[in-house]
């Protein structure tokens, strides 16, 4: 879910088209929308965070979008760990996991594993990383965990991805994996493909590829509603991607007007942001609850 690694190898060949207004309408016949308003409610379901040094301290008011569940992304990577009692060694500075516990956004954790920011270290080093992920679930937390995330992300262009199938067996369960579409293959295709060696028991979240113009959200969301036809609504959730990219290089937060294209195209979807700390500040939430 990093922009910088695995989701900027998307390729952008379908840009986004036409004004934000213009896209709403056209989304209407897909979600059924039918000119409802999007209550800031039910914008989100949760947000993900993805732990850094500079954001330990994770700050905001997501639940006013509707947020009640927090994907964290890893809770060692890079052979740092940002939980006591890690396989690796400690981070200069821990998150204080008992004030996470207690924000109305983290009501119910994914908690992630044990993940590379590279990702075709990661791919390598999968052996290693199960191992730390089984060391990381086995430890104590504050958090309501409902379930665990093993940040390899997968697409059809890792020709070896069904050698996870295994190695995912040996991490508890509710388990989560990362999907996206680099190659643009199409959703059936991508979805037939998953489906013929990832084990059943296993949730999905589906990243979008708004954030690097791999594809629209109107497009996203079909590739999402195959993705449920094919492995059933309550193994599929969205990571919508709440950044673009920024002249000059690297990303910046998604607009107000952006997002909520976004938001709309996956109304009545189970959606987290990508990701909180770094991309939806309380600024860009007082725009997209303004007469929401």
């Amino acid at each position: 879910m990093k922009p910088t690694v695995s989701i900027c190898n998307c390729r952008r060949s379908i840009l986004m088209a036409g004004s934000a207004a213009a896209a709403l309408l056209a989304l209407c016949p897909l979600t059924g929308c039918q000119n409802r308003p999007l209550v800031a409610e039910k914008m989100t379901e949760g947000v993900v965070w993805q732990i850094d040094n500079d954001t330990i301290d994770a700050h905001g008011s997501w639940e006013r979008i509707g947020a009640r569940k927090l994907l964290v992304q890893w809770t060692a990577v890079d052979d740092v760990s940002f939980v006591e009692g890690g396989p690796w060694p400690q981070a200069r500075r821990l998150p204080d996991w008992q004030a996470i516990a207690r924000e109305p956004w983290a009501q119910e954790v994914i908690l992630g594993l044990a993940g590379r920011s590279n990702e075709k270290a990661a791919r390598a080093d999968v052996h290693r990383l199960i191992a730390a992920s089984q060391q990381l679930a086995r430890l104590p937390t504050p958090l309501n965990v409902a379930g665990y995330y093993f940040p390899v992300e997968i697409d059809s262009s890792w020709k070896d991805a069904a050698q996870l199938a295994p190695l995912l067996t040996r991490l508890p369960r509710p388990l989560w994996v990362s999907l996206y579409d680099s190659a643009n293959v199409g959703a059936r295709t991508l979805a037939d493909w998953l489906g013929a060696w990832l084990p059943e028991d296993i949730g999905i979240f589906f990243q979008d590829g708004v954030g690097v113009h791999a594809r629209n959200a109107s497009v996203a969301r079909q590739h999402a509603n195959v993705l449920v036809q094919r492995f059933g609504k309550a193994r599929v959730r969205m990571i919508a991607e709440a950044f673009r990219p920024k002249d000059g290089g690297g990303f910046r937060s998604a607009t107000a007007e952006e997002l909520r294209v976004q938001l709309e195209a996956y109304r009545d979807f189970s959606v987290y942001l990508f990701d909180g700390p770094h991309y939806v500040s309380e600024a860009l939430i007082n725009e997209l609850t303004l007469n929401a």
